[in-house]
């Protein structure tokens, strides 16, 4: 990376950072001078969408799965860094998704936050209106135009990036925003940062000067992000305040307004701090402003004189609200002579600084490490990023040019690689440290760094589900690998614990029609998450009681296989990790043991579904939880070898032998590996019956299996999981049958896992089936960004009519394995 260097944050993580050089911080850089970007400049490989139009065939989530959240097929990028809070702009354009309080997914349009456009050709009459299209519900800000005509321009991605590029049919002024937060590779700095940059370009397409001015509204949300429910709704408006703002930088002048409320003293609750937009002005530009309007009214305040001549009255009531919300607006003014091209930044700030969760326990949010944790620093947030937006843009570019200018590689991947990092911001991301210190004195790996994790999905709100971060955790890894490393260390200090707490076996009691119990937690069992926001996550494992996931068969494994692949992927030399994890390895590995009972050296399944299938029976040995064993077993071996532990290793070794011979003989069927020696579908072909191989293979394990029978089993699974299902089109179906029918025993064996279909692919393509492998993951592309609009909510699963269950979830994030695999052959 450019410029790296290491500063020292006391008592917790090296912040790895660029060294920034402010490059903007000469008069007008602010407006006219910078980096813009032209409607033809944004990434030819970046996923588009016409403005405001339906795709052509929207899908939606199962019909009974009532509780899914499903909030239809608008959504766009979200902005703001990790552990930040992020919210979405829909590509229609309206703030709609709002995931700032962590863990809790909220749904609902706010009118006032918004942008608008003024233009008048010399001559000819002035057009105002708001950049969204359809009206608000309600009547609300009647007297704003939203007359925008839907697809009226294009909606482009390459996450963290994402850009409108306005159409000139109601508009005489060409205009394109390019907006984005600071999320970068193998920093730990601005990553975190809560903000947003807007980056105007408009241009004049005509011989004749143009006027314009673009606003920029917001309502001040201090108080909206304090409950659970999906909506605002609950949101309070207690003596919040809006102030105008101006200060003079060596840039030019920053103006904008601060969204804050009255206190006293700093902010001590999750949903207190402020908000803040601003820009800089420059040559020629006039910046006007709204300090305080409101918004459930028709805003003909706002509205009538920004429609009049693109100017705000310059008014700043400082009132303060008793119930009623308030809303604040800034608009720069500026003409273009003709063909002349300007560039307007503009910046979003939230100051936050502290998570709650359902438990009471206190977190302080990381980026408080760069700007304090009292609360009140959205403006200097704002102008870190008025500073550095070019800088931070550039990065992004150099980041991303390797791999998107790359055309011997699909268009559709090159953009889908970068759009499904979406979700390791916009998860509920935690990245903080505890307020009143560490809560678990079990947990020392919390006392050198801030804590790190992101959930499952918002309808399994589970933070850091192991099963499924060992699919989803390959672009951490590759891009973060300090932040993958924290996380593991933490699911490292749960290994030897145990709670023995007892709870309801939820799926033994429904199908037993009784209460049966479980154990929360037994010492030497990887816990299937690090908790859940409604309880008190990183302190307290395992809140997921749907499987008694103590007595799960892959968890342990998929534990000590992240380990070995964060070692090795990062270069072997990291001993330091490898000792940390050493000892709960060993007793992860111990463990599994017990599961050997007919003492072939094999681990069996315990006839319920103890595995990441949660809802699919396997009895006595199976592929999938087998060959994850045997990967564990030669990762553990080599582990102890590089501990200089020799006999440890030669012992690992010897019983991965005898597990392997157990398992060709049990397993093998001469063309692939049966799902499992007894219960369900015994000949089914599963899709990812060679996980375990598919990780030796990226991570220098060498053979599980032998490579004649590993390229077999997956020429089956493609010829069968993916060709015979949905003609090719939709990606690998969990299971099929050895005749190539559909299978409907279970509702999972029927459905294609996104996440597992990437990961299958990954492996085709580091097994030299390069065309298959891509050929397979096209699927997923079809049903999630091209026919049935899952854009930025890309699910867990859908059926074989394109209906999803668990949109905005973790595994589809192992795209990024096939980066992996392609750099290994």
């Amino acid at each position: 990376m450019m410029g790296a260097e290491f500063s020292e944050v006391p008592g917790r993580m090296r912040i790895k950072r660029f060294s920034w050089l402010v490059v903007c911080l000469s008069a007008g850089c602010g407006l006219g001078a910078g980096v813009g970007i032209a409607q033809d400049a944004i990434p030819t490989a970046a996923w588009r969408i016409p403005i405001g139009t339906p795709p052509v065939n929207p899908g939606g989530r199962i019909p009974e799965l009532t509780t899914n959240i499903d909030d239809g097929y608008w959504q766009g990028a979200p902005v703001g860094g990790f552990g930040a809070g992020t919210f979405s702009r829909s590509y229609r354009g309206h703030f709609e998704r709002w995931h700032v309080k962590a863990g809790v997914h909220k749904y609902q349009d706010v009118p006032a936050n918004q942008f608008a456009v003024f233009a008048q050709s010399e001559g000819e009459a002035p057009v105002a209106m708001a950049l969204a299209v359809g009206k608000p519900a309600n009547g609300t800000l009647g007297a704003w135009n939203w007359g925008y005509p839907a697809g009226d321009g294009e909606y482009a991605a390459v996450y963290p990036k994402s850009w409108f590029a306005y159409g000139t049919k109601a508009l005489p002024v060409k205009l394109t925003v390019e907006q984005f937060s600071p999320v970068l590779p193998d920093n730990y700095k601005e990553t975190s940062y809560p903000v947003a940059v807007y980056k105007w370009t408009a241009e004049n397409p005509s011989d004749k000067p143009i006027t314009v001015s673009i606003l920029f509204s917001w309502t001040n949300m201090v108080g909206w992000f304090r409950d659970q429910s999906r909506t605002l709704d609950g949101a309070l408006n207690q003596q919040n305040v809006n102030r105008y703002e101006k200060e003079t930088l060596k840039a030019g002048a920053m103006s904008g307004i601060v969204f804050d409320r009255l206190r006293e003293g700093a902010v001590s609750e999750e949903w207190d701090g402020q908000f803040a937009i601003a820009t800089l002005g420059g040559t020629g530009a006039e910046v006007t402003y709204t300090g305080t309007y409101f918004p459930q009214g028709d805003g003909g305040e706002v509205w009538g004189p920004f429609a009049k001549d693109g100017r705000l009255p310059n008014v700043d009531a400082r009132v303060a609200s008793s119930g009623d919300p308030l809303a604040g607006a800034i608009a720069v003014r500026f003409t273009l002579a003709a063909h002349e091209k300007r560039v307007v930044p503009m910046a979003l700030s939230w100051d936050l600084p502290v998570v709650q969760f359902g438990g009471g326990r206190k977190w302080l949010k990381h980026y408080t490490h760069f700007f304090g944790s009292n609360g009140t620093n959205a403006w200097k947030i704002a102008r870190t990023a008025l500073e550095n937006a070019d800088t931070w843009s550039k990065a992004i570019d150099d980041w991303q040019r390797p791999v998107i200018a790359d055309e011997k590689k699909p268009a559709w991947y090159r953009a889908e690689l970068f759009n499904e990092l979406y979700y390791l911001a916009d998860g509920g991301t935690v990245w903080a440290h505890e307020l009143a210190g560490i809560g678990n004195p079990k947990h020392p790996s919390s006392k050198d760094a801030d804590s790190f994790s992101y959930m499952e999905c918002f309808d399994y709100p589970f933070y850091g589900t192991s099963d499924v971060r060992f699919y989803g955790s390959f672009p951490i890894l590759r891009f973060w690998p300090e932040i993958e490393k924290q996380e593991m260390r933490e699911y490292t200090d749960t290994i030897p614990e145990s709670n023995p707490q007892k709870y309801i076996w939820s799926w033994k009691s429904l199908r037993d029609r009784q209460l049966v119990e479980f154990t929360r937690k037994t010492a030497g069992a990887a816990p299937h998450d690090l908790g859940a926001p409604q309880e008190d996550p990183l302190v307290n494992a395992n809140q997921y009681n749907y499987q008694d996931v103590s007595n799960w068969r892959d968890l342990n494994s998929k534990y000590v296989l992240m380990i070995w692949r964060d070692y090795f992927l990062t270069g072997s030399k990291d001993l330091t990790f490898l000792r940390y994890s050493w000892p709960a390895v060993q007793q992860a590995m111990e463990h599994l043991k017990q599961y050997d009972t007919d003492g072939d050296g094999l681990i069996e399944n315990g006839g319920f579904p103890d595995q990441t299938y949660d809802d699919w029976i396997a009895t006595g040995e199976s592929s999938y939880t087998g060959g994850l064993y045997l990967a564990a077993l030669k990762a553990t071996a080599l582990m102890a070898e590089k501990l200089g532990q020799p006999s440890k290793a030669k012992a690992y070794s010897e019983l991965f032998a005898r597990a392997r011979t157990a398992y060709e003989k049990k397993l093998w069927n001469g063309s692939y590996f049966r799902y499992a020696v007894k219960g369900e579908q015994t000949d089914a072909i599963q899709a990812e019956q060679l996980a375990g191989q598919w990780y030796a293979d990226l991570t220098g394990l060498g053979e599980i299996v032998p490579a004649a029978e590993s390229r077999s089993a997956l020429k089956r699974v493609y010829d069968y999981n993916v060709m015979k299902f949905a003609n090719g089109e939709m990606g690998a179906i969990n299971g099929i049958g050895a005749d190539g029918t559909l299978l409907h025993h279970n509702p999972q064996v029927e459905e294609v896992w996104v996440g597992t279909t990437f990961s299958i692919a990954s492996h085709m393509i580091a097994e030299g089936m390069t065309a298959e492998g891509f050929a397979t993951a096209k699927g997923i592309n079809n049903v999630v960004w091209r026919d049935r609009g899952y854009f930025f909510r890309t699910p867990e699963a859908y059926n074989i009519h394109g209906m999803y269950r668990a949109g905005m979830y973790m595994r589809p994030a192992a795209i990024w394995a096939m980066e992996y695999a392609l750099e290994k052959r």
